[in-house]
């Protein structure tokens, strides 16, 4: 049903009731009214007649029929529309419209009553009348009979009016409501036609006029935006795994060739060498070492790309720092690691992001940074200045040659001699990123090695728009944007 309609029927019945509800009231009132107007007659002729009232009982009492006669027609002729009856000790004089004798009346001397007589209603009035001789009670009588007519006509109106008012104020109210509605109307039809799966047409932003249409279509704007924003969130997960089976299946058949390879040896000559077994061994736990750091890489690749903006919130960094060199230390009991980090450096972001920053860019400074003597030499350092947090990792290796640097954060980028999964400067890219912020590589600080700086804002976070790190290449094309200054 539409709104207009509702809006009708219920004016059309409820205007009824309020008309029969003002009715009842207007009766009541007409009636009191009416009821004082005829009070107040029939007090002005007690006034009228209580000196003749007063004469006839003195009459009556001195025992003179003659001028109680003449005072009785007197009485009367005063009377002019009212009943009149006098009651005495002894006395009873009746005239006039009056109810019959059979109505008992009050036992009372003043004041109104109603008497009723069969189908007909009377408003009497008792006055005491006093003599020096005699008293007695002077009633007089007034029919309802105009009262009651004028009520009923009163409430033919009110039947009369609620009957027209239920049509005519449906009528009425249908107009204005369909008028009332037609920006929704419109709405409505706009918002038919649009298909967010097939067309990127949306509702545009105009003023109607009517505050609730504009707040609904304001609604449906933000709906669609969202629904906008989660199918782009979850067409890049669904392409994130998508790319994550492609990529691990393509990374992960050289290895699981290699391993297949070594165990036809092993299956196939039982009385292999001991010396070349345990080389086959060795190859075997390399490449099994080397599936399982890849398929963890992989997975904090899709976990970066896919995480949202509710998991940010301050880390201390110096804190996160410490755990990552204690960790290393651990890993690598030869290595000499020092930590230079000024307290209270504080940023807004992915815990478990940073922490990964900071493991991969010591593992690769363990790995590749090592000196001729295969000694390795580690500097991390975490430094704050205004709005930006600086995190720097030198070493003592070979060092990155300049036409390099920017190749060797893209995914499975591997040098020559490398063992790793080809990842995890990725991930440091992946996260740099993920933050707002950059990753370089340059020339160590004396001139020998290499240095890795990653500047990251210390305030607020805002995701980037788009987080393809798994899907896409990582390099100067990426859609991100993301700065990787070879310098």
């Amino acid at each position: 049903m539409r709104l207009s309609t509702r809006i009708a029927l219920a004016v059309g019945c409820t205007v009824p009731l309020l008309v029969l509800a003002a009715g009842w009231l207007l009766l009541h009132l007409v009636a009191r009214d009416l009821q004082r107007t005829e009070d107040q007659h029939l007090r002005q002729r007690a006034v009228a007649l209580a000196p003749e009232a007063r004469a006839l009982l003195r009459a009556s009492a001195n025992g003179r029929p003659k001028a109680a006669d003449t005072r009785e027609r007197q009485l009367y002729s005063a009377a002019l529309d009212v009943g009149v009856r006098l009651v005495g000790a002894d006395t009873d004089f009746s005239g006039g419209p009056q109810p019959g004798p059979a109505v008992t009346l009050p036992d009372r001397t003043s004041g109104f009553v109603t008497l009723r007589d069969g189908g007909r209603g009377w408003r009497a009035l008792a006055r005491p009348v006093r003599t020096a001789t005699a008293s007695g009670t002077l009633w007089l009588f007034s029919p309802d009979t105009a009262d009651r007519t004028q009520v009923r006509l009163v409430r033919n109106r009110v039947l009369l009016t609620a009957v027209l008012a239920a049509p005519l104020s449906g009528l009425l109210a249908w107009g204005l409501a369909a008028g009332a509605s037609a920006p929704l109307t419109r709405l409505t039809r706009r918002a038919a036609g649009l298909d967010p799966r097939t067309s990127t047409t949306r509702l545009p932003e105009e003023r109607t006029g009517v505050r609730e249409v504009d707040e609904l279509a304001a609604t449906l704007r933000t709906v669609l935006a969202r629904y906008d924003e989660q199918a782009a969130r979850t067409g890049q997960a669904l392409d994130t795994a998508r790319s994550f089976s492609s990529a691990a299946a393509h990374e992960l058949r050289t290895p699981l060739m290699s391993m297949g390879t070594n165990l036809d040896i092993l299956t196939g000559h039982p009385d292999l060498p001991a010396a070349e077994r345990a080389e086959v061994l060795a190859d075997l736990h390399r490449e099994h070492a080397r599936l399982l750091g890849l398929l963890v890489m992989l997975r904090d690749l899709g976990r970066a790309d896919l995480v949202e903006a509710d998991a940010f919130r301050p880390v201390d960094l110096p804190d996160l720092a410490d755990a990552a060199v204690a960790e290393a230390r651990r890993r690598a009991p030869d290595a000499d690691i020092a930590l230079d980090a000024a307290p209270g450096v504080t940023v807004h972001g992915w815990e478990p992001g940073l922490r990964l920053l900071l493991d991969n860019l010591l593992g690769n400074a363990l790995a590749h940074g090592r000196d001729a003597q295969g000694r390795a030499r580690v500097r991390v350092g975490v430094t704050g200045t205004a709005g930006q947090v600086l995190v720097t990792v030198d070493d003592h290796g070979p060092g990155v040659p300049p036409d390099a640097r920017a190749r060797i954060f893209e995914r499975f980028r591997r040098g020559p001699d490398s063992a790793g999964s080809g990842l995890g400067l990725t991930l440091v890219a992946q996260q740099a990123a993920l933050h707002r912020g950059s990753v370089t590589v340059t020339d160590g600080p004396d001139g020998t090695g290499a240095r890795f700086e990653v500047r990251l804002p210390s305030g607020g976070a805002i995701l980037p728009g788009r987080r393809d790190w798994l899907i896409g290449t990582a390099g100067a094309n990426r859609s991100q944007s993301f700065p990787k200054d070879p310098s």
